[in-house]
């Protein structure tokens, strides 16, 4: 267990993480007993005081219990609990996507503050660097009156633009300013490049699961869906793209290589690279959803699909929505060689997004705060995942099995095959509990047993006792 890239006051949580994830994996079972405060001191060299609190937070999870004059064990009532298997019961055949009603019902939860945020993917405010913002917002403003209630150029504002530009760097991305498309979060971006590509009747190639928001839009603009299973573990498999590309005419693809909501799904870079190969061949577009790229758990941000592009047949699309502000709904398109058209679109759209949050956003970027913030974001969301996944083995009923993400904020729990996730969902919001069925995710119906939970709300008492009260709803 390597401490050293850890400040002192966050070493407790490092070995927090590494005892529950050995614990989860099984390594540590039910009645084992963990090294004594001391002897734990001596192998980590850390002080005790950390292992204390590290053994403390542990046992509020409910992973260990502290047993008088005997030491710390792993709790008897602990259950290891596994991660979904790959779904590949869909048929492969055209769909229209065809769920608006139960997905409009999904979405009234969102921001209803009578309901406890388990499905609402975006962090939490006290996650958010809000108050920096507005002290930002207000000095753009107080600075620049008449700059930030006209227009913007159609492509958005040029010093956000750069920014972005700066940052595509990290990801291997690699656009320029003038290549880039401001937009009003990352749907409309989505929006854009299906509106660039194809008609009403077209087909679509998605992964499955895929976000309910995609399949509303597609459904929207008359398109019809192809699916591929997506991989909780491995995300997408570049042998089923070559599959379905050969056998339908496919005229673009939505892909989320790096963290898909809901199943949190990462594709490799290997794999990135190969389906890229794959599509170019064939020229078919491939539209990329990255707005989780930048929430990451391991050493170094993931290499978008993007970066391997060499002909300019990906469209990038992602926004600053899970990471800054979502309700500032500041996003982003790289088109690639769609630029003119997408423009076009653009201005047939809405014209220009609003120029105060893009302002604001921009000078943001420019002071560098927001590395500090996500280091900080993504220890938070990655604690809260852990924390939720293990409330979950405690809860829920024996058979769940839940994702176990790289990255992202969603967690992709699958029931026993006898229970309903639409009819948890309706229970769960009679109770004051907000959650999203996994039905809504594709457009057939194979994830009926599935719930999406999100780890975005800060960890507190009441989250937890939502998710034990959820488990008990699903038990019965």
């Amino acid at each position: 267990m390597n401490l050293d890239s850890f400040d002192n006051q966050y070493r407790y949580k490092k070995v927090e993480q590494e005892l529950s994830k050995h614990i989860e994996a099984g390594d540590l079972v039910p009645g084992d007993k963990l090294p004594s405060l001391r002897q734990m001191s001596k192998t980590l060299k850390v002080s005790i005081s950390t292992v204390s609190h590290a053994y403390e937070e542990l046992e509020k999870r409910g992973l260990i219990e502290s047993r008088p004059r005997s030491g710390y064990y792993v709790r008897s009532e602990f259950r290891a609990i596994p991660t979904p298997r790959i779904k590949t019961t869909q048929k492969l055949e055209p769909h229209l996507a065809t769920k608006n009603k139960l997905i409009n019902t999904a979405l009234e939860t969102v921001g209803n503050k009578d309901l406890l945020p388990l499905g609402v993917v975006c962090p939490s405010t006290d996650l958010l660097p809000t108050r920096q913002l507005a002290k930002i917002m207000s000095s753009v403003i107080r600075e620049n009156p008449f700059d930030t209630t006209g227009y913007e150029v159609i492509p958005g504002n040029l010093d956000l633009r750069r920014q972005i530009a700066f940052r595509s760097v990290d990801c291997g991305s690699n656009v320029t300013a003038d290549e880039l498309i401001i937009t009003t979060g990352a749907m409309e971006a989505l929006y854009i490049s299906l509106r660039t590509l194809t008609r009403p009747g077209d087909l679509v190639l998605i992964q499955s699961p895929s976000y309910y928001c995609f399949l509303q839009l597609v459904e929207n603009l008359g398109l019809r869906a192809i699916e591929i299973p997506s991989c909780p573990e491995r995300g997408i498999n570049p042998d089923r793209v070559e599959d379905v590309t050969r056998t339908f005419d496919i005229k673009a693809c939505i892909f989320a290589g790096n963290f898909n909501n809901p199943d949190g799904g990462l594709t490799s870079d290997e794999r990135k690279k190969e389906i890229v190969e794959i599509l170019a061949k064939r020229k078919i577009p491939l539209i990329e959803d990255d707005v989780y790229g930048e929430i990451y758990f391991g050493d170094s941000r993931p290499r978008t699909f993007k970066s391997y592009d060499r002909d300019g047949g990906v469209l990038l699309c992602s926004s600053f929505s899970k990471t800054i502000a979502p309700g500032y709904r500041v996003g982003w398109l790289a088109p690639g060689h769609y630029l003119e058209k997408a423009l076009e679109i653009k201005a047939t759209t809405n014209v220009s997004c609003v120029a105060a949050t893009q302002m604001a956003i921009a000078r943001y970027l420019r002071e560098t705060l927001y590395d500090r913030h996500l280091k900080k974001l993504r220890a938070a969301m990655k604690d809260q995942m852990q924390k939720m996944r293990t409330e979950i083995g405690l809860s829920f009923p024996e058979g769940t099995k839940v994702t176990n993400p790289k990255g992202g904020s969603v967690l992709w729990v699958e029931l026993p095959e006898d229970k309903d996730g639409v009819e948890l969902f309706f229970k769960a919001r009679e109770e004051g509990i907000g959650i999203v069925p996994g039905t809504v995710f594709s457009p057939q119906d194979v994830f009926s047993n599935y719930i999406r939970l999100s780890s975005g709300s800060l960890w507190s008492d009441e989250i937890r006792a939502g998710v034990r009260r959820l488990g008990e709803l699903a038990a019965e």
